[in-house]
Protein backbone atom coordinates (compact mmCIF):
# COMPACT_ATOMS: atom_id res chain seq x y z
CA UNK A 1 0.00 0.00 0.00
CA UNK A 2 2.96 2.19 0.57
CA UNK A 3 5.24 3.40 -2.07
CA UNK A 4 8.59 5.46 -2.15
CA UNK A 5 8.03 6.35 -5.47
CA UNK A 6 6.92 9.91 -5.69
CA UNK A 7 7.50 12.77 -7.19
CA UNK A 8 8.08 16.09 -5.27
CA UNK A 9 5.27 17.76 -4.15
CA UNK A 10 3.21 15.05 -3.79
CA UNK A 11 0.25 14.66 -1.62
CA UNK A 12 -0.29 11.94 1.56
CA UNK A 13 -3.49 10.52 2.50
CA UNK A 14 -4.42 9.46 5.40
CA UNK A 15 -7.80 7.57 6.05
CA UNK A 16 -9.78 8.55 8.81
CA UNK A 17 -12.50 5.59 8.79
CA UNK A 18 -15.91 7.07 9.07
CA UNK A 19 -14.84 10.70 9.34
CA UNK A 20 -13.91 10.22 12.76
CA UNK A 21 -10.56 10.67 14.84
CA UNK A 22 -9.57 11.06 18.41
CA UNK A 23 -7.90 14.35 19.14
CA UNK A 24 -4.40 12.07 20.65
CA UNK A 25 -4.49 10.05 18.12
CA UNK A 26 -4.43 14.02 15.37
CA UNK A 27 -2.39 15.44 17.64
CA UNK A 28 0.57 12.36 17.63
CA UNK A 29 0.44 13.18 13.70
CA UNK A 30 0.02 17.00 14.04
CA UNK A 31 3.57 16.96 16.11
CA UNK A 32 5.76 15.28 13.33
CA UNK A 33 4.34 17.06 10.85
CA UNK A 34 5.47 20.51 11.95
CA UNK A 35 8.54 19.32 13.10
CA UNK A 36 9.70 18.92 9.57
CA UNK A 37 8.17 21.71 7.88
CA UNK A 38 4.40 21.22 7.30
CA UNK A 39 2.63 23.44 8.55
CA UNK A 40 -1.24 22.92 6.94
CA UNK A 41 -3.21 19.60 5.96
CA UNK A 42 -6.91 19.84 4.26
CA UNK A 43 -9.97 17.34 4.43
CA UNK A 44 -11.28 15.36 1.16
CA UNK A 45 -14.99 15.08 0.31
CA UNK A 46 -14.46 11.57 1.59
CA UNK A 47 -13.38 12.96 4.93
CA UNK A 48 -9.65 11.67 4.92
CA UNK A 49 -6.71 14.21 5.54
CA UNK A 50 -4.44 15.66 2.94
CA UNK A 51 -1.06 17.05 3.41
CA UNK A 52 2.35 17.37 0.66
CA UNK A 53 5.61 16.09 1.25
CA UNK A 54 8.55 16.15 -0.56
CA UNK A 55 11.23 13.26 -0.10
CA UNK A 56 13.32 14.84 2.34
CA UNK A 57 10.07 15.21 4.84
CA UNK A 58 8.73 11.10 3.77
CA UNK A 59 11.98 10.09 4.54
CA UNK A 60 11.61 11.61 7.78
CA UNK A 61 8.03 10.54 8.30
CA UNK A 62 7.78 7.75 6.95
CA UNK A 63 8.55 5.69 10.60
CA UNK A 64 6.33 7.48 12.84
CA UNK A 65 2.88 6.96 10.40
CA UNK A 66 3.74 3.02 10.21
CA UNK A 67 4.11 3.18 13.82
CA UNK A 68 1.19 4.52 14.75
CA UNK A 69 -0.68 2.39 12.23
CA UNK A 70 -1.96 5.10 9.92
CA UNK A 71 -3.65 3.83 6.92
CA UNK A 72 -1.54 5.71 4.25
CA UNK A 73 -0.95 6.20 0.66
CA UNK A 74 1.10 8.19 -1.49
CA UNK A 75 0.24 10.19 -4.48
CA UNK A 76 -2.82 7.33 -5.24
CA UNK A 77 -6.56 6.39 -3.77
CA UNK A 78 -6.46 2.93 -4.13
CA UNK A 79 -8.40 2.75 -0.90
CA UNK A 80 -11.19 5.38 -0.80
CA UNK A 81 -12.22 6.52 3.04
CA UNK A 82 -14.96 4.59 4.56
CA UNK A 83 -17.76 7.73 4.79
CA UNK A 84 -20.15 7.45 7.30
CA UNK A 85 -23.20 9.79 8.82
CA UNK A 86 -21.11 9.48 12.22
CA UNK A 87 -20.71 13.40 12.53
CA UNK A 88 -24.59 14.10 11.97
CA UNK A 89 -25.37 11.64 15.02
CA UNK A 90 -27.40 13.84 17.32
CA UNK A 91 -26.67 17.28 16.23
CA UNK A 92 -28.74 16.94 12.16
CA UNK A 93 -30.65 14.08 12.08
CA UNK A 94 -33.28 12.28 14.39
CA UNK A 95 -32.90 8.85 13.81
CA UNK A 96 -34.82 5.60 15.82
CA UNK A 97 -32.12 3.57 16.54
CA UNK A 98 -28.56 4.63 15.42
CA UNK A 99 -26.44 6.07 17.85
CA UNK A 100 -22.70 6.50 18.35
CA UNK A 101 -22.02 2.76 19.38
CA UNK A 102 -23.65 1.37 16.10
CA UNK A 103 -21.43 3.65 14.17
CA UNK A 104 -18.35 2.55 16.10
CA UNK A 105 -19.74 -0.99 15.93
CA UNK A 106 -19.46 -0.92 12.50
CA UNK A 107 -15.78 1.25 11.50
CA UNK A 108 -14.32 -1.41 13.99
CA UNK A 109 -15.74 -4.37 12.26
CA UNK A 110 -13.81 -3.55 9.04
CA UNK A 111 -10.97 -5.58 9.25
CA UNK A 112 -9.31 -4.74 6.00
CA UNK A 113 -9.46 -1.86 3.87
CA UNK A 114 -11.96 -1.50 1.57
CA UNK A 115 -10.72 -0.70 -2.54
CA UNK A 116 -14.59 -0.13 -3.33
CA UNK A 117 -16.32 2.75 -1.54
CA UNK A 118 -17.86 2.45 0.91
CA UNK A 119 -20.98 4.53 2.87
CA UNK A 120 -22.81 4.29 6.47
CA UNK A 121 -25.06 6.74 6.69
CA UNK A 122 -28.18 7.43 8.22
CA UNK A 123 -31.59 8.08 6.04
CA UNK A 124 -32.75 11.01 8.19
CA UNK A 125 -30.04 13.62 7.99
CA UNK A 126 -28.74 15.17 4.78
CA UNK A 127 -24.76 16.31 5.34
CA UNK A 128 -23.76 13.30 3.97
CA UNK A 129 -24.48 11.96 0.75
CA UNK A 130 -26.26 8.71 0.70
CA UNK A 131 -24.86 7.24 -3.17
CA UNK A 132 -21.50 8.26 -3.99
CA UNK A 133 -20.04 5.29 -2.49
CA UNK A 134 -20.45 1.47 -4.46
CA UNK A 135 -21.82 0.19 -1.35
CA UNK A 136 -24.09 2.23 0.08
CA UNK A 137 -25.47 1.03 3.51
CA UNK A 138 -29.15 3.34 4.59
CA UNK A 139 -30.86 2.52 7.80
CA UNK A 140 -34.07 1.16 7.79
CA UNK A 141 -37.22 2.10 9.77
CA UNK A 142 -35.91 -1.54 11.51
CA UNK A 143 -33.40 -1.74 14.26
CA UNK A 144 -30.26 -2.86 13.24
CA UNK A 145 -30.82 -3.13 9.50
CA UNK A 146 -29.98 -1.35 6.22
CA UNK A 147 -30.74 -0.78 2.93
CA UNK A 148 -28.55 -1.48 0.45
CA UNK A 149 -27.58 0.27 -2.95
CA UNK A 150 -25.22 -0.78 -5.69
CA UNK A 151 -23.37 1.52 -7.37
CA UNK A 152 -21.43 -0.21 -9.89
CA UNK A 153 -17.55 1.09 -10.60
CA UNK A 154 -17.12 3.49 -13.34
CA UNK A 155 -20.80 4.25 -13.81
CA UNK A 156 -23.71 5.80 -12.52
CA UNK A 157 -25.80 2.35 -12.25
CA UNK A 158 -27.64 1.18 -9.69
CA UNK A 159 -28.73 -1.95 -8.19
CA UNK A 160 -31.34 -1.88 -5.43
CA UNK A 161 -30.62 -4.93 -3.41
CA UNK A 162 -33.99 -6.54 -2.64
CA UNK A 163 -32.91 -7.41 1.29
CA UNK A 164 -31.95 -5.35 3.96
CA UNK A 165 -28.95 -6.32 5.55
CA UNK A 166 -27.48 -6.72 8.92
CA UNK A 167 -25.34 -4.30 11.37
CA UNK A 168 -23.04 -7.19 12.13
CA UNK A 169 -22.61 -8.40 8.05
CA UNK A 170 -22.13 -4.66 6.61
CA UNK A 171 -18.02 -5.38 6.97
CA UNK A 172 -18.17 -9.07 5.57
CA UNK A 173 -20.79 -8.38 3.12
CA UNK A 174 -18.74 -5.69 1.87
CA UNK A 175 -15.21 -8.29 1.89
CA UNK A 176 -17.59 -10.88 0.18
CA UNK A 177 -18.62 -8.30 -2.56
CA UNK A 178 -15.89 -6.39 -3.49
CA UNK A 179 -14.08 -9.28 -5.64
CA UNK A 180 -17.13 -10.32 -6.93
CA UNK A 181 -17.58 -6.20 -8.38
CA UNK A 182 -13.62 -4.94 -9.07
CA UNK A 183 -13.46 -5.62 -12.82
CA UNK A 184 -17.05 -5.90 -13.79
CA UNK A 185 -17.82 -3.83 -16.26
CA UNK A 186 -21.39 -3.01 -17.23
CA UNK A 187 -22.65 -0.06 -20.06
CA UNK A 188 -26.44 -0.74 -19.85
CA UNK A 189 -29.10 -0.68 -16.87
CA UNK A 190 -30.34 -3.68 -17.68
CA UNK A 191 -26.56 -5.31 -17.51
CA UNK A 192 -26.18 -3.71 -14.31
CA UNK A 193 -29.72 -5.01 -13.49
CA UNK A 194 -28.68 -8.68 -14.04
CA UNK A 195 -24.87 -8.18 -12.35
CA UNK A 196 -26.95 -6.83 -9.01
CA UNK A 197 -29.03 -10.11 -8.67
CA UNK A 198 -26.15 -12.28 -9.73
CA UNK A 199 -24.37 -10.85 -6.86
CA UNK A 200 -27.46 -11.11 -4.77
CA UNK A 201 -28.42 -14.43 -5.22
CA UNK A 202 -24.55 -15.66 -4.50
CA UNK A 203 -24.54 -13.67 -1.13
CA UNK A 204 -27.88 -15.36 -0.33
CA UNK A 205 -27.05 -18.63 -1.16
CA UNK A 206 -23.20 -18.75 0.58
CA UNK A 207 -25.15 -18.71 3.91
CA UNK A 208 -22.99 -16.57 5.55
CA UNK A 209 -25.58 -13.47 6.19
CA UNK A 210 -28.65 -12.49 7.85
CA UNK A 211 -31.09 -10.64 5.63
CA UNK A 212 -34.03 -9.51 6.18
CA UNK A 213 -36.97 -8.73 3.61
CA UNK A 214 -38.18 -5.10 3.42
CA UNK A 215 -41.64 -4.02 2.98
CA UNK A 216 -40.84 -0.88 1.39
CA UNK A 217 -38.17 0.82 -0.54
CA UNK A 218 -36.01 3.70 0.66
CA UNK A 219 -37.23 6.90 -0.11
CA UNK A 220 -34.73 10.04 0.49
CA UNK A 221 -36.34 12.53 2.39
CA UNK A 222 -36.79 16.22 1.56
CA UNK A 223 -32.73 17.62 0.95
CA UNK A 224 -31.92 20.74 3.23
CA UNK A 225 -28.40 21.30 4.29
CA UNK A 226 -27.58 21.97 7.73
CA UNK A 227 -25.94 25.33 8.54
CA UNK A 228 -22.42 22.78 9.83
CA UNK A 229 -20.72 26.21 10.44
CA UNK A 230 -20.15 28.44 14.17
CA UNK A 231 -21.02 27.57 17.79
CA UNK A 232 -24.61 25.61 17.74
CA UNK A 233 -26.77 24.24 21.31
CA UNK A 234 -28.12 21.02 21.14
CA UNK A 235 -29.23 18.79 24.28
CA UNK A 236 -27.28 21.11 27.69
CA UNK A 237 -24.35 21.16 25.00
CA UNK A 238 -22.27 22.64 22.08
CA UNK A 239 -20.76 22.03 19.13
CA UNK A 240 -18.97 24.01 17.06
CA UNK A 241 -18.15 23.87 13.67
CA UNK A 242 -15.44 25.64 11.43
CA UNK A 243 -15.37 26.05 7.76
CA UNK A 244 -12.38 27.35 5.86
CA UNK A 245 -12.84 29.36 2.29
CA UNK A 246 -9.20 27.65 1.16
CA UNK A 247 -10.14 24.09 2.09
CA UNK A 248 -6.50 24.67 4.32
CA UNK A 249 -6.41 24.03 8.18
CA UNK A 250 -2.85 25.29 9.71
CA UNK A 251 -1.52 22.12 12.16
CA UNK A 252 -0.99 24.71 14.50
CA UNK A 253 -4.82 25.65 15.04
CA UNK A 254 -5.57 22.15 14.67
CA UNK A 255 -3.09 20.81 17.32
CA UNK A 256 -4.55 23.84 19.83
CA UNK A 257 -7.88 22.10 19.27
CA UNK A 258 -6.62 18.77 20.39
CA UNK A 259 -5.31 19.91 23.09
CA UNK A 260 -8.29 21.67 24.31
CA UNK A 261 -10.43 18.43 23.37
CA UNK A 262 -8.10 16.26 25.53
CA UNK A 263 -8.12 19.01 28.47
CA UNK A 264 -12.22 18.94 28.54
CA UNK A 265 -12.32 15.14 27.89
CA UNK A 266 -14.07 15.11 24.42
CA UNK A 267 -13.09 12.35 22.89
CA UNK A 268 -13.38 12.57 18.91
CA UNK A 269 -13.04 14.65 16.02
CA UNK A 270 -15.31 14.57 13.04
CA UNK A 271 -14.56 16.02 9.48
CA UNK A 272 -17.67 16.18 7.22
CA UNK A 273 -17.52 15.79 3.02
CA UNK A 274 -17.94 19.72 2.97
CA UNK A 275 -14.04 19.40 3.96
CA UNK A 276 -14.87 21.10 7.30
CA UNK A 277 -14.61 19.76 10.86
CA UNK A 278 -17.20 19.18 13.97
CA UNK A 279 -16.33 19.49 18.01
CA UNK A 280 -18.88 18.15 19.96
CA UNK A 281 -19.71 17.81 23.59
CA UNK A 282 -18.20 21.22 24.26
CA UNK A 283 -19.53 22.64 27.98
CA UNK A 284 -20.87 25.62 27.78
CA UNK A 285 -18.89 26.73 30.86
CA UNK A 286 -15.75 26.21 28.30
CA UNK A 287 -16.85 28.41 25.80
CA UNK A 288 -14.67 30.97 26.45
CA UNK A 289 -11.12 28.65 26.23
CA UNK A 290 -12.89 28.20 22.22
CA UNK A 291 -13.18 31.40 21.82
CA UNK A 292 -9.26 32.07 22.95
CA UNK A 293 -8.45 29.24 19.85
CA UNK A 294 -10.44 30.66 17.35
CA UNK A 295 -9.15 34.66 18.33
CA UNK A 296 -5.42 33.53 18.14
CA UNK A 297 -5.94 31.73 14.55
CA UNK A 298 -8.22 34.58 13.19
CA UNK A 299 -10.96 31.77 13.03
CA UNK A 300 -13.80 33.40 10.61
CA UNK A 301 -17.32 31.43 11.25
CA UNK A 302 -19.33 33.57 9.77
CA UNK A 303 -19.37 32.16 6.28
CA UNK A 304 -23.03 32.66 4.13
CA UNK A 305 -24.99 29.16 3.16
CA UNK A 306 -24.38 29.85 -0.33
CA UNK A 307 -21.03 29.46 0.15
CA UNK A 308 -20.98 25.93 2.32
CA UNK A 309 -22.90 24.47 -0.31
CA UNK A 310 -20.75 23.96 -2.89
CA UNK A 311 -18.82 20.33 -3.25
CA UNK A 312 -15.20 20.48 -5.04
CA UNK A 313 -12.90 17.60 -6.09
CA UNK A 314 -9.37 17.02 -3.59
CA UNK A 315 -6.72 19.26 -4.24
CA UNK A 316 -7.99 20.92 -7.37
CA UNK A 317 -7.22 24.59 -7.30
CA UNK A 318 -8.71 25.39 -10.45
CA UNK A 319 -12.31 24.02 -9.11
CA UNK A 320 -11.64 25.95 -6.04
CA UNK A 321 -10.74 29.20 -7.31
CA UNK A 322 -14.07 28.90 -9.92
CA UNK A 323 -15.85 28.08 -6.88
CA UNK A 324 -14.91 31.35 -4.85
CA UNK A 325 -15.34 33.18 -8.00
CA UNK A 326 -18.76 32.29 -8.46
CA UNK A 327 -19.45 32.61 -4.83
CA UNK A 328 -18.39 36.16 -4.61
CA UNK A 329 -21.03 37.02 -8.12
CA UNK A 330 -23.55 35.56 -5.88
CA UNK A 331 -22.85 37.30 -2.88
CA UNK A 332 -22.92 40.21 -4.53
CA UNK A 333 -26.37 39.72 -6.30
CA UNK A 334 -27.73 38.47 -2.92
CA UNK A 335 -28.90 35.12 -4.68
CA UNK A 336 -30.70 32.78 -2.50
CA UNK A 337 -29.80 29.25 -2.94
CA UNK A 338 -31.64 27.45 -0.08
CA UNK A 339 -32.35 24.05 -0.50
CA UNK A 340 -29.70 23.62 -3.39
CA UNK A 341 -26.05 22.61 -3.54
CA UNK A 342 -23.07 22.77 -6.14
CA UNK A 343 -20.69 20.49 -7.48
CA UNK A 344 -17.97 21.56 -9.68
CA UNK A 345 -16.91 18.33 -11.84
CA UNK A 346 -13.35 18.41 -13.42
CA UNK A 347 -12.70 14.56 -13.59
CA UNK A 348 -15.06 12.36 -15.13
CA UNK A 349 -15.19 9.54 -12.30
CA UNK A 350 -14.79 11.95 -9.28
CA UNK A 351 -17.84 11.33 -6.66
CA UNK A 352 -18.90 15.00 -6.98
CA UNK A 353 -22.48 15.37 -6.29
CA UNK A 354 -25.00 18.36 -6.40
CA UNK A 355 -28.33 19.47 -7.43
CA UNK A 356 -26.29 21.44 -9.82
CA UNK A 357 -23.52 19.94 -11.30
CA UNK A 358 -20.76 22.06 -13.53
CA UNK A 359 -18.66 19.44 -15.94
CA UNK A 360 -15.63 20.33 -17.37
CA UNK A 361 -16.00 19.82 -20.82
CA UNK A 362 -12.22 21.47 -22.27
CA UNK A 363 -10.27 24.49 -22.32
CA UNK A 364 -8.18 26.19 -24.71
CA UNK A 365 -5.78 29.02 -24.18
CA UNK A 366 -7.39 31.37 -21.11
CA UNK A 367 -11.06 29.90 -21.59
CA UNK A 368 -12.72 27.01 -20.40
CA UNK A 369 -16.15 25.34 -20.82
CA UNK A 370 -18.59 23.63 -18.89
CA UNK A 371 -21.82 21.22 -19.13
CA UNK A 372 -24.46 22.44 -16.73
CA UNK A 373 -26.52 19.97 -15.29
CA UNK A 374 -29.18 19.17 -12.54
CA UNK A 375 -30.87 16.45 -11.30
CA UNK A 376 -34.65 16.43 -12.06
CA UNK A 377 -35.82 17.25 -9.11
CA UNK A 378 -32.94 19.29 -8.11
CA UNK A 379 -32.59 16.79 -4.67
CA UNK A 380 -28.86 16.28 -5.00
CA UNK A 381 -29.37 12.33 -3.61
CA UNK A 382 -30.95 11.74 -6.75
CA UNK A 383 -29.04 9.33 -9.07
CA UNK A 384 -30.06 10.80 -12.38
CA UNK A 385 -29.29 14.11 -14.50
CA UNK A 386 -30.93 16.39 -17.06
CA UNK A 387 -28.65 18.49 -19.14
CA UNK A 388 -29.61 22.03 -19.05
CA UNK A 389 -26.93 23.91 -21.26
CA UNK A 390 -24.17 21.30 -23.41
CA UNK A 391 -21.47 23.90 -23.74
CA UNK A 392 -21.42 26.87 -21.09
CA UNK A 393 -18.05 29.47 -21.56
CA UNK A 394 -16.58 30.08 -17.50
CA UNK A 395 -17.77 33.64 -17.87
CA UNK A 396 -21.18 32.70 -18.18
CA UNK A 397 -21.37 29.98 -15.85
CA UNK A 398 -23.11 32.48 -13.36
CA UNK A 399 -25.96 33.58 -15.47
CA UNK A 400 -26.13 29.99 -16.22
CA UNK A 401 -26.44 29.38 -12.56
CA UNK A 402 -28.79 32.45 -11.66
CA UNK A 403 -31.34 31.21 -14.42
CA UNK A 404 -31.03 27.43 -12.81
CA UNK A 405 -31.51 28.59 -9.14
CA UNK A 406 -34.80 30.71 -10.52
CA UNK A 407 -36.39 27.53 -12.02
CA UNK A 408 -36.20 25.84 -9.10
CA UNK A 409 -37.78 28.45 -6.71
CA UNK A 410 -40.52 28.48 -9.46
CA UNK A 411 -40.66 24.70 -9.55
CA UNK A 412 -41.03 24.87 -5.65
CA UNK A 413 -43.21 27.57 -6.02
CA UNK A 414 -46.06 25.60 -8.24
CA UNK A 415 -45.68 23.10 -6.02
CA UNK A 416 -46.48 25.31 -2.96
CA UNK A 417 -49.38 27.32 -5.14
CA UNK A 418 -50.93 23.79 -6.30
CA UNK A 419 -50.90 23.15 -2.02
CA UNK A 420 -52.12 26.34 -1.36
CA UNK A 421 -54.35 27.60 -3.74
CA UNK A 422 -55.30 24.04 -5.24
CA UNK A 423 -54.31 25.12 -8.46
CA UNK A 424 -54.90 21.32 -10.70
CA UNK A 425 -51.99 19.10 -11.53
CA UNK A 426 -54.03 18.41 -14.70
CA UNK A 427 -54.82 21.28 -17.33
CA UNK A 428 -56.07 22.02 -20.74
CA UNK A 429 -53.21 22.52 -23.49
CA UNK A 430 -54.53 26.11 -23.36
CA UNK A 431 -54.29 26.23 -19.75
CA UNK A 432 -50.57 24.33 -19.79
CA UNK A 433 -49.52 26.60 -21.88
CA UNK A 434 -50.49 29.98 -19.97
CA UNK A 435 -49.09 28.11 -16.79
CA UNK A 436 -45.57 27.38 -18.33
CA UNK A 437 -45.31 30.70 -20.53
CA UNK A 438 -42.18 32.25 -18.50
CA UNK A 439 -39.92 34.90 -20.02
CA UNK A 440 -37.52 36.46 -19.37
CA UNK A 441 -35.27 40.09 -19.22
CA UNK A 442 -32.34 39.50 -20.88
CA UNK A 443 -30.31 42.28 -18.86
CA UNK A 444 -30.96 40.81 -15.71
CA UNK A 445 -32.46 38.08 -15.78
CA UNK A 446 -35.73 38.09 -13.90
CA UNK A 447 -38.32 36.08 -14.97
CA UNK A 448 -41.69 36.99 -15.24
CA UNK A 449 -44.03 33.90 -14.26
CA UNK A 450 -47.35 34.07 -14.66
CA UNK A 451 -48.69 32.31 -11.75
CA UNK A 452 -47.33 34.85 -9.57
CA UNK A 453 -47.99 37.82 -11.60
CA UNK A 454 -46.08 41.08 -10.60
CA UNK A 455 -47.39 42.60 -7.37
CA UNK A 456 -44.75 44.93 -7.74
CA UNK A 457 -46.85 46.23 -10.55
CA UNK A 458 -50.54 45.29 -9.68
CA UNK A 459 -50.29 42.40 -11.94
CA UNK A 460 -52.70 40.03 -10.70
CA UNK A 461 -51.63 36.11 -10.56
CA UNK A 462 -52.55 34.39 -14.04
CA UNK A 463 -51.87 37.12 -15.90
CA UNK A 464 -50.30 35.57 -19.36
CA UNK A 465 -47.42 37.38 -20.77
CA UNK A 466 -49.07 38.81 -23.86
CA UNK A 467 -52.04 40.09 -21.42
CA UNK A 468 -49.51 42.72 -20.02
CA UNK A 469 -49.83 46.37 -21.58
CA UNK A 470 -47.45 47.72 -23.57
CA UNK A 471 -45.70 50.05 -20.72
CA UNK A 472 -45.14 47.02 -18.34
CA UNK A 473 -41.46 46.53 -17.84
CA UNK A 474 -39.38 45.16 -15.57
CA UNK A 475 -38.91 45.12 -11.87
CA UNK A 476 -35.42 45.22 -11.38
CA UNK A 477 -33.72 46.87 -13.89
CA UNK A 478 -36.80 48.78 -15.67
CA UNK A 479 -36.10 47.22 -18.80
CA UNK A 480 -38.80 46.94 -21.89
CA UNK A 481 -41.31 44.57 -22.53
CA UNK A 482 -40.52 43.97 -26.09
CA UNK A 483 -37.07 42.80 -24.97
CA UNK A 484 -38.33 39.41 -22.86
CA UNK A 485 -37.36 36.54 -24.24
CA UNK A 486 -39.28 33.19 -23.72
CA UNK A 487 -38.14 30.49 -21.59
CA UNK A 488 -38.75 26.93 -23.63
CA UNK A 489 -39.61 24.48 -20.32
Amino acid sequence: MQSKTMKKGQFIKINLSGGAISPGELANLLIPLEEVGITEVKFGSRQQLYFRVNDTQLEELEYILINQEFAYEIGQDIYPNIVSSYVADGLFNQGVWIREGVYKDVLDSFEFNPQLKVNVVDHTQSLVPYYTGNLNFITSEFSNYWHLQLRLPKSNLFYTWSTLVNTDDIARLSLFLEPLIIGSLVATSSEGQKLGQKLEASAIASGKFLFQPTEQPFMEPTFKLPYYEGFNTYQDRLWLGVYRRSETFSTAFLRDICNLCLRHRIGQLYTTPWKSIVIKDIQTTTRSDWDIVLDRHRINLRHALNELNWMTEDFDPIALALKQELVHHMNWLDIRTYKLCFGIKMQPKSGIWGSIILRFIDSKGDKSWFQVQHTPDFNPNSRDFVTYQKRVERAELINVILALCEEFYQLRGSKVAQELYNIPTQTTIEESDMIRGTYQCPACRTIYDPIWGDSTQDIAPGTPFENLPATYCCSICENEKSTFKKLIK
